[in-house]
């Protein structure tokens, strides 16, 4: 079989083009080829969920006599912790800003080996202050996958596919968390490895998973729909005409026309000015909703679960070495939430979904904090209450990427990730661990009572913010949902303001 004829190759490297490639894409069948994005760019959510569980699990053997380096668990979730969610928003910022300016493929690419070095450090140390600093650096690189991957995933999957994909992709960090907990569980046995050595190597396990991702997402194209908008057309029409061919040799039959073409003014590069101007004058209801459901998740994840183990130690008598299997439990309650649900906000919708999730997992996480503060819960039953908590709850913190990262125009798409995902995590995911290990360490359970309710209410706000909020974005277009600002016709649209009560925006 032969490829379908680009409607009109885009060969000039500045200027206006038209192109197809937008709707080239949208309209492709699921393939080998989307599996091979999904691989090398999904991954990477294990290797964070990886991080943050082993740090949460191993910190009360870090903090024992012999461990090797002289910290307290407090610190580890507490400051350290703090520390780790601080580089990821300064990671996001500015890895963010380069991604935009000088491509997916590039960045995706260098985020992964600051993560890796920073990583490797780490099960090194040998001080407290060294501990701490590559902490930070490890969450700077992290932080800049969130950017530099999401925009990507979004730009090269069908539209009929990217609600779902994108929510599995954001949940797959729980696979790593699942990871996380059982490899803590034989890596702190004293029986098999030393008290000083058993936690360092459990982040060198970190470091090996990211090689193997690094050798395959090698194989990671860059955007087209960032190519064709920064002047390399040509390259973006031949990599699209590529994948057809082969898209084509994979099913045996010839592929649809394109539904439609776009007209482009090529720009190297946009200021921080329009993407500011573009995100609050131009779309402010949706700026509103991005930092509401960033907030409302990273309260949630960055504040609470980091102190989970810690819970469990001082209120359940939890063995230090146990953690593990409590945390693997409630892992796959937030693994199996995206996996589930993710097809129904592509079906059912964003608005439903989103809401819906949010406020079920505020909801359920206030009975939680009440049977808590009742005495009513055991750790077994703490944590089926959390499974089924988060199973909500992951599935609408992942929505929240899906959200900043379709609502915005093109050329803002990996900045606007990287804002949210900076100012929602920073409010909720570097004061929520300086507040909370206080509070669930202090052995008083009304602390950690409030703790929950702070938690689950503001899930529940950011839910009641999606009712009225949320964009309609499920099989749609990126260039429909949010006009690029290169659109031949649109010019700059900065100026523009939303209609109050629709999910699109008028000069």
């Amino acid at each position: 079989m032969t490829a379908s004829p680009p409607p009109d190759p885009v060969t000039a490297s500045t200027g206006t083009v038209t192109t197809a490639v937008p709707a080239r894409l949208d309209r492709l069948p699921w393939s080998r080829w989307h599996w091979m994005i999904v691989i090398g760019l999904g991954t990477v959510w294990i290797l964070d969920g990886l991080e943050v569980t082993i740090v949460g699990n191993v910190a009360g053997r870090i903090a024992e006599e012999g461990s090797g380096l002289d910290i307290s668990s407090a610190q580890i979730t507490g400051l350290a912790a703090a520390l780790y969610v601080a580089g990821a928003c300064s990671g996001a910022l500015f890895f963010g800003w380069l991604t935009d300016r000088h491509g997916r493929k590039k960045l995706f690419m260098v985020t992964l080996v600051v993560y890796l070095a920073a990583t490797a450090l780490t099960a090194v140390s040998f001080e407290s202050w060294w501990f701490f600093l590559f902490r930070f650096l490890t969450g700077f690189g992290i932080g800049g996958e969130y950017a530099a991957i999401n925009s990507a995933i979004d730009e090269l999957i069908p539209s009929r596919y990217r609600g779902r994909v994108d929510l599995i992709i954001n949940g797959s960090y729980w696979l790593g968390a699942i990871g996380g907990s059982l490899l803590s569980i034989v890596m702190l046995d004293t029986a098999i490895f030393p008290k000083d050595l058993g936690w360092r190597l459990s982040f060198a396990l970190g470091v090996v998973l990211g090689l193997v991702i690094l050798l395959v997402r090698r194989h990671v194209p860059e955007s087209p729909r960032w190519q064709f908008i920064h002047g390399y057309g040509g390259d973006a029409d031949r990599l699209v005409s590529s994948v057809e061919k082969e898209i084509e040799r994979e099913k045996g039959e010839r592929l649809p026309e394109p539904a439609g073409e776009i007209t482009i003014h090529q720009r190297k590069g946009i200021g921080f000015g329009l993407i500011a101007k573009t995100v609050f004058r131009t779309y402010p209801r949706r700026a509103v909703l991005g930092l509401s459901l960033f907030i409302g998740q990273a309260f949630l994840y960055n504040a609470i679960t980091f102190g989970f183990g810690s819970i469990l130690i001082t209120f359940f008598d939890v063995p230090t070495g146990h953690t593990g299997y409590y945390f693997a439990v409630i892992a796959a309650g937030n693994f199996l939430g995206p996996l589930l649900l993710g097809k129904l906000f592509d079906t059912v919708g964003r608005r439903i979904m989103i809401s819906g999730t949010y406020l079920l997992s505020g909801v359920l996480l206030f009975g939680t904090a009440w049977l808590f503060d009742r005495g009513s819960l055991t750790a077994t039953t703490m944590t089926a209450c959390w499974c089924v908590v988060l199973f909500f709850a992951s599935a609408g913190a992942s929505s929240a990427y899906l959200t900043v990262s379709e609502v915005f125009p093109m050329e803002t798409r990996a900045m606007a990730i990287a804002f949210f995902y900076a100012l929602g995590t920073a409010a909720g995911g570097i004061s929520g661990p300086l507040l909370f290990a206080d509070l669930t360490e202090s052995g008083v359970v009304g602390d950690t009572v409030l703790a929950f309710r702070i938690g689950a209410g503001l899930m529940c706000a950011a839910g009641l913010v999606a009712v009225f909020l949320a964009v309609k974005a499920e099989r749609r277009s990126l260039e429909e949902i949010a006009e690029p600002l290169s659109t031949a016709g649109a010019g700059v649209r900065a100026g523009a303001k939303e209609t109050p009560g629709t999910d699109t925006a008028t000069a």
